[in-house]
């Protein structure tokens, strides 16, 4: 029998977990190992939670969990802490790290320490429930928020500030931020992007929503825009994207949604140069900025200092090390070659690569591994999970198996607000009570 670990259970978790278990069949087990009491990492965390269809595919993944060959153990520490790499490695023919990269990456410019700046990991795991995050109050009671970056990440930051709360209703939001969100007083946020329109990198489903929203209006400079001839020469997913930010600029020079309360700036050619403020953000400086040669952006010398109460950095995230694992500094994730770490140890997903691509691509990227562990390793001998649930009972660690998981699941359930799918626990203590008693509670303050 073939005995692997896998690090993380959200979606390259899973997926490699599906791709090992076709390539070896019964012939191997299979354990995805978790610090959080609850499965499915980003989808569960990190998807929007007004974007419901998305996280479906957490189906796929209950359906490999349940089969026997694989297995969950959700609250359960891998690092400082907890289990180290080198138990893990000798209890298993092959240890892989699917940890996604859930730490932002961090915004170099002076006063982005100051409260009121949050990393969007930050600020999306607030929104989502997550037990690292549910003590955030990120301050809403200024006129102007800015959300840094033109990735897909930045709009859904932009859009869960500027939805209604009517609209939210029926999301899985965490509780405590539907009602901090119902009594913001943001009436402008401004989406800054270091280069043009044609440099963005989200996808039109999710730019499209911006030009929906009840009481928000979104809105771009003309200015900023090459001659429409220049369009033709984009992918036709960017050349889509492009023609709702043409809309939008459109939208505004001719005053329409102009009654809404609430607007939504697309500010390209702009980038943060100083977050200023005494105790909290107060100002920020802008810089406007052009491309040079090479497609890259750099400063013009103009600046305009702007009042702010908030500002979401969404300019990427990057892999938390794990103690005995080399690490890349400058890439932000695990050093490896094409998924090798060393002997028996191997990453994948954004873990392997850093944070690209979508839900999806982790699949592939799954199959590549399940490749190099039939090409590097045999069964040894090793004692796999009856070794693991030795360890797990020697030191006292309280752990969550899927059936259990599916208790927190039906009690949260339980619990949802009218039109909800769910009501998210938010602390650990209540996710375990939740687990054993199988039964709804209720949430700690």
């Amino acid at each position: 029998m073939l005995h692997i670990a896998i690090v993380g259970s959200g979606p390259a978790g899973y997926y490699t977990a599906e791709a090992v278990q076709k390539a070896f069949g019964d012939g191997v087990r299979i354990d995805i190992l978790d610090r959080l009491p609850t499965p499915f990492g980003l989808i569960r965390s990190g998807v929007a939670p007004d974007h419901q269809s998305l996280k479906a595919v957490s189906k796929r993944y209950e359906k490999t969990a349940l089969t026997e060959e694989v297995r969950f153990i959700g609250n359960l520490e891998v690092g400082e802490g907890g289990v180290s790499i080198t138990e893990l490695l000798s209890l298993y023919d092959g240890v892989i790290l699917a940890t996604g990269a859930p730490a932002d990456r961090d915004l170099p410019i002076p006063g982005a320490d100051l409260p009121g700046v949050l990393g969007s990991a930050r600020f999306v795991g607030w929104y989502n429930g997550h037990p690292d995050f549910a003590g955030l109050e990120p301050p809403l009671g200024g006129e102007t928020a800015i959300v840094v970056g033109n990735g897909n990440v930045a709009i859904d930051c932009a859009r869960i500030l500027a939805k209604t709360e009517e609209e939210l209703a029926n999301s899985d939001i965490a509780e405590h931020a539907a009602e901090l969100l119902a009594d913001s007083r943001i009436r402008t946020i401004r989406i800054l992007g270091r280069r043009g329109p044609h440099q963005v990198s989200f996808t039109p489903k999710e730019l499209g929503e911006m030009g929906r929203l009840e009481r928000a209006r979104a809105v771009a400079d003309p200015v900023d825009f090459p001659p429409e001839s220049a369009d033709e020469e984009l992918d036709p997913g960017l050349r889509k994207v492009v023609g709702f930010l043409r809309e939008f600029a459109a939208g505004e020079a001719e005053g329409e949604g102009a009654d809404k309360p609430l607007t939504v700036h697309f500010d390209f050619f702009t980038r943060p140069v100083e977050l200023l403020g005494e105790d909290r953000l107060e100002e920020v400086t802008l810089e406007r900025t052009r491309l040079d040669e090479n497609g890259r952006a750099e400063g013009t010398g103009e600046f305009e200092r702007v009042p702010c109460g908030l500002l979401v950095s969404a300019i990427g995230y990057r892999t938390t090390p794990i103690d005995g694992v080399p690490y890349d500094e400058r890439a932000g994730r695990f050093d490896n070659e094409d998924g090798r770490i060393s002997p028996g140890l191997y990453c994948v997903g954004w873990a392997r690569r850093g944070p690209t691509g979508t839900i999806g691509t982790n699949k592939p990227d799954g199959y590549h591994i399940a490749d190099l562990l039939q090409a590097d390793l045999t069964p040894s001998g090793k004692a796999g999970r009856d070794g693991l649930d030795r360890l797990v009972e020697e030191r006292g660690y309280d752990i969550v198996r899927f059936t259990e998981w599916q208790n927190i699941d039906s009690a949260e359930v339980a619990r949802a607000r009218v039109g909800a799918p769910r009501e998210k626990f938010v602390h650990i203590d209540d996710m375990l009570d939740a687990a054993r008693t199988g039964s709804p509670s209720e949430p700690s303050a």
